[in-house]
């Protein structure tokens, strides 16, 4: 499936072969007439539309001398749904979505696991936040206290650290702040 789409989009890859796409969306054409149109030798244009011949892009028939040449519309469709979520998240299911992460847990904190400081960063802000907060159970409520103990493991500055993950939509506090959650994301 990824190899189709690569080799899909490396067909498109070229201006004068999405031209002749969009030309041959409107009607058949020759060799020959796509090259006086694209002011291109017609060379060209058959390396072109072998390119695209080979992802199925486009056929030809003989008409007496020539090859006329059109889209095949099936393939577009069919390529199309290739973009559903279910094909894509497949395209990268070899991926390590937890890379960056680790590697931004591990330069902001010791061999221990202990912060060395809490990035003002966004992104890696919240990649910390995803690694402190797997000390909290989910659908166990917590004290203040039992948090900021929990909290004081990473870091000392507790207050920080519980705001932003509440902040960050990983824990809630009830509106009396008697009593933190982690949410499930």
């Amino acid at each position: 499936m990824s190899e189709d789409l690569v080799a899909f989009f490396k067909a498109l890859a070229d201006a004068n072969r999405l031209k002749i796409v969009g030309l041959l969306a409107q009607q058949p054409y020759s060799v020959e007439q796509l090259a006086v149109i694209l002011d291109l030798r017609p060379s060209t244009v058959s390396h072109h539309l072998s390119k695209l011949a080979d992802v199925g892009l486009v056929s030809a028939r003989a008409d007496s001398y020539y090859n006329v040449y059109k889209l095949e519309e099936k393939k577009l469709q069919q390529t199309r749904q290739m973009f559903s979520q279910q094909d894509l998240a497949a395209v990268v299911k070899d991926v390590d979505l937890d890379a960056y992460d680790r590697l931004v847990v591990e330069n902001y904190s010791t061999p221990a696991g202990r912060l060395k400081t809490i990035p003002s960063q966004r992104k890696k802000l919240e990649a910390v936040l995803r690694y402190v907060v797997q000390v909290f159970e989910l659908e166990v409520r917590y004290s203040e206290k039992q948090v900021n103990e929990m909290l004081s493991r990473f870091h000392e500055d507790v207050a920080s650290l519980r705001r932003e993950l509440i902040g960050c939509g990983l824990m809630q506090r009830a509106s009396d702040g008697a009593e933190y959650w982690r949410v499930k994301i």
